[in-house]
């Protein structure tokens, strides 16, 4: 298996959900989390995986300086022109991020990873380089695919055959993700180099939802009660993303 880069197909897909609640939702988690945790300075931001750029250009807007690194020309085309119409101006690099990595740019203060793990043949292979792109005080925001929420929706739907055998991974060339992320062995691969200072779900309720009820529920008040609930205690791991914001050991709190 190797890393999925992504289509004409794709981005249609993503316009799509962007276009949704659950686009919204994403937006407003992530949004929200970075809101809180950021200092209120202009910060160099590295968008690595960044597909069509909606988080980049919200950064960019914040007048922080943006870099978007994308491996699908698809992808990367549709965040120009998102940037384009919105008059912002950021840098755009057409590479994977083994090759980004490799090419001595950085540190940042701020690096975005968002549902890039689930897409690549060995998830864990970005970390080590995800923390030579982030200055020693900087932060990562970490956003990827639960395994945990996958098995729950699959334990709803009664699908016991499917989980015995392990068969959770999307479909070769599906637009669903390949590697679901288990966040406990992420947090071990993440521990010997990064602190995970906050965490969010993303969607923990809106996708257990029967389709009538999300069709009853006003997308403003969908959006207010994912955003309360995002942390509690007992729905936060359900999220069907989860959100982390990690900063490097060495890094002292500013």
């Amino acid at each position: 298996m190797s890393d999925r880069h992504f289509d004409e197909l794709a981005v249609r897909f993503a316009e799509k959900i962007y276009g949704g609640a659950k686009g919204a939702i994403r937006l407003a988690v992530l949004q929200a989390d970075l809101a809180q945790a950021l200092p209120a300075r202009p910060l160099k931001v590295l968008d690595i995986g960044a597909g069509l750029g909606h988080m980049a250009l919200w950064l960019a807007q914040q007048g922080h300086q943006v870099t978007l690194a994308e491996p699908a020309a698809a992808m990367l085309n549709g965040a120009r022109e998102r940037f384009a119409q919105a008059n912002c101006e950021a840098t755009f690099v057409q590479v994977p991020w083994q090759h980004f990595a490799a090419l001595g740019h950085g540190p940042f203060d701020l690096v975005l990873c968002h549902a890039v793990l689930e897409w690549l043949a060995e998830p864990f292979a970005i970390l080590p380089a995800l923390h030579r792109l982030t200055a020693p005080t900087g932060y990562l925001s970490l956003a990827f695919y639960n395994r945990d929420a996958l098995v729950y929706r699959n334990l709803l739907k009664g699908h016991f055959r499917k989980l015995r055998q392990n068969t959770l991974a999307g479909e070769k060339q599906s637009l669903t993700p390949q590697v679901p992320i288990d966040p406990r062995a992420l947090e071990a691969q993440l521990a010997p180099a990064w602190m995970v200072e906050q965490r969010s779900g993303v969607r923990v309720f809106h996708d257990y939802m029967p389709a009538e009820f999300q069709t009853k529920v006003s997308p403003g008040a969908l959006v207010d009660m994912e955003l309360a609930y995002r942390r509690h205690p007992a729905f936060s791991g359900l999220g069907r993303y989860l959100h982390w914001i990690c900063r490097p050991c060495q890094a002292g709190l500013e």
